[in-house]
């Protein structure tokens, strides 16, 4: 079996990470993960390494897919989501 190599993950990536799931876990409120997780065609277990940071560069489909269950506006996360310039 390959292993397959990740280019570590910048500072930014790992805050903008961060952000993603903290938003994501807030606009799941009440609702399972599995639940969530189940009508955005995911895993539970892949939810749960987004919301907790430990995967932060889920694909566009995928944060797209959740913002669509969640009542989210793709422009809105991008809005909170991507670091502002210093």
């Amino acid at each position: 079996m390959g292993v397959m190599v990740r280019t570590p993950l910048t500072p930014e990536e790992r805050e903008r990470g961060e952000r993603l799931g903290r938003l994501l876990r807030e606009a799941r409120g009440d609702r399972s993960m599995t639940e969530v997780a189940a009508c955005a065609g995911l895993s539970a277990e892949t939810l749960r390494k987004i919301e907790t940071g430990r995967a932060p560069t889920p694909a566009f489909f995928t944060v797209a897919a959740l913002a669509g269950v969640l009542g989210l506006s793709m422009d809105e996360l991008l809005r909170q989501c991507v670091p502002v310039p210093v």
